[in-house]
């Protein structure tokens, strides 16, 4: 109870303390850094008095051990280049052929300058050379290791929020099933009573004509219980006539709807079979003409048109309303996006999720232009 009345605080806590750690971690990693060049710079300068020390011991022509020797060759691992006054070049821990390529050179030094101040070989008071020097193989890897560590954290950080957000949406749909679970439960109860009554009507000597509509609206109510009761299930899929279970939904949607809308269907002379859950399906029908209608604002013109190519059915529903921007072409289907004052948003996603995740097929907005209208596809294989 407390860590859900402070789960904020705590959440705003935990990430003030993760930036202040990976900030401390990279400002230790930059002083180490920055140490570990001054070391490689005190043995480069070092290199150069030991050089000092043997140009004196050439000259002078005396002993003064081999420590100087020795520290020249100690090193192993730092590239350098040492230009002498007379134009001649040395190099060490370079590659043995690249130093044969004067522009190669010339780009090394000017890299090496800005990486390290350029040292000066000075004997008897005049310059005998000047050392360039890179930064050593170690170096150049610790250089990377804020951005490894930047990465890794970048990474975490997504695994958390990936759980995070799965976790969440996981909530979310759970409680969505569990609604609707419950809202087609509390259906049932009139529904039974419906059917109750249309059979006292029958022997009530009431017009047939009445009573069939009744029983056509009790059995869309039982398809609409059966729908909510499927939410958070996997659906039966079964082979099914498309082009009927369209035409099923089309003529209950337009006896039911306002007489300025025009409806109009095309569908192909013989049977195509497809592996459909009917209820859902019909859903799907349903949301897409309510939709063109709601566009429509109750008039205008509202068209289903049910083609094959080769393996491919295409169930096409197209309305004259106020159309819809390209950029919400893709938004359209998403949860909670919605362009009426009063809508949810769950319509259209409700439909896409029915079309791709339990019949995989595809949904796409086909064409739309504001002001004249919009087409929706859907795509299904045939069986």
């Amino acid at each position: 109870m407390i860590f859900t009345k402070y789960s904020n605080a705590f959440r705003w806590v935990i990430i003030i303390a993760s930036f202040a750690i990976v900030s401390l971690i990279l400002w230790k990693t930059y002083e180490f850094f920055q140490h570990f060049k001054e070391e490689e710079r005190t043995k480069m300068e070092n290199w150069s008095f030991a050089q000092s020390d043997l140009l004196k011991t050439d000259n002078l022509n005396e002993n003064i051990g081999n420590l100087p020797l020795k520290v020249i060759t100690s090193n192993k691992t730092t590239p350098m280049i040492m230009v002498n006054v007379d134009g001649s070049v040395d190099f060490n821990n370079i590659d043995n052929k690249s130093p044969k390529d004067s522009i190669y050179i010339q780009n090394l030094i000017s890299k090496f300058e800005k990486e390290n101040k350029p040292i000066e070989v000075v004997f008897d008071g005049k310059l005998f050379s000047t050392l360039y020097y890179g930064n050593s193989p170690l170096l150049n890897r610790l250089k990377y290791y804020p951005l490894a560590l930047l990465l890794i954290i970048v990474l975490f950080v997504a695994v958390i929020f990936f759980f995070y957000s799965s976790n969440k949406n996981a909530t979310q749909n759970k409680l969505w099933s569990g609604m609707a679970k419950e809202t087609a439960h509390q259906i049932g109860t009139p529904l039974s009573s419906l059917i109750g009554w249309t059979e006292i009507l029958k022997s009530e000597n009431v017009n047939p004509d009445y009573i069939f509509e009744i029983e056509k609206d009790v059995d869309r109510l039982k398809t609409i219980t059966e729908r909510f009761s499927k939410i958070g299930s996997i659906p039966t899929l079964e082979v099914a006539d498309i082009v009927e279970e369209t035409i099923d939904s089309y003529d209950y949607l337009k006896a039911r709807s306002s007489k300025l809308i025009d409806f109009e269907i095309k569908t192909p002379n013989v049977e195509i079979p497809v592996k459909l859950n009917k209820q859902l399906y019909s859903w799907t029908i349903e949301n897409l003409v309510k939709n063109g209608i709601d566009a429509m604002k109750g008039r205008g013109k509202l068209s289903i048109e049910i083609s094959q190519l080769e393996n491919n059915v295409m169930i096409s529903v197209s309305d004259t309303g106020k159309g819809i921007q390209k950029k919400d072409f893709n938004k359209i289907f998403e949860p909670g996006f919605t362009t009426k004052k009063r809508g949810w948003g769950l319509g259209l996603s409700l439909t896409k999720r029915i079309i791709e995740d339990f019949h995989d097929g595809k949904i796409k907005v086909l064409n739309s232009e504001l002001g004249k209208g919009t087409t929706i596809q859907i795509h299904l294989r045939a069986n």
